[in-house]
């Protein structure tokens, strides 16, 4: 199950990467919206990301059955208590992220008000899924077997912090988009 988790796992990666980039150029006014494939991409990464929530819970489950009881490792049990709790954020901010961003009308995509609880949703989004990322990615490379994975973990990292950083500037662009510069047309 872990295997299939860590392939599920890469997918959504990917998809999140297109998604990301393209989220964020529709975000700013670079890129058109509603295409087809992004829509089949979104709705691709969500049920593989409630696939990936289903084996966690039960990866989760079967871990708490096999604890021994009085023996606590509060210490060392830090990563895995915020996997955890990153992955439970990241359920809650994606059902934001779906909620606020969804609604058509006939061949119109509209958005709903993007205010400032849409901004600090998104950008709490953005800092769960990094939190989720940094304590997931080492595992996620042992899974597949990568030797030496410490060159990749760098790189890889850096490529996903310019993503999110791009996503969490495109939401604040978005917002002043929204609320402030339409005045000044």
């Amino acid at each position: 199950m872990r295997k299939w988790n860590a392939i599920i796992s890469a997918l959504i990666l990917a998809a999140f990467l297109i998604h990301g980039i393209s989220g964020g150029l529709i975000l700013t006014g670079q890129m058109a919206g509603g295409a087809a494939w992004l829509t089949a991409v979104t709705h691709i990464m969500l049920t593989l990301i409630a696939v990936h929530a289903v084996i966690g819970i039960a990866l989760t489950v079967k871990a708490y059955r096999k604890r021994v009881p009085g023996a606590e490792y509060r210490k060392e049990n830090r990563i895995y208590r915020a996997r955890r709790y990153s992955g439970f954020a990241m359920i809650l901010l994606i059902g934001w992220h779906v909620l606020i961003f969804m609604g058509k009308s006939g061949e119109a995509y509209r958005l709903n008000l993007f205010a400032m609880p849409q901004l600090t949703g998104s950008i709490l989004l953005v800092l769960s899924l990094l939190v989720h990322l940094l304590t997931n990615i080492r595992p996620l490379l042992i899974s597949f077997g990568i030797a030496g994975f410490r060159i990749y973990v760098k790189d890889i990292l850096w490529i996903l912090s310019i993503v999110l950083l791009f996503c969490a500037a495109a939401f604040v662009i978005y917002y002043l988009r929204w609320n402030v510069l339409w005045r000044f047309r």
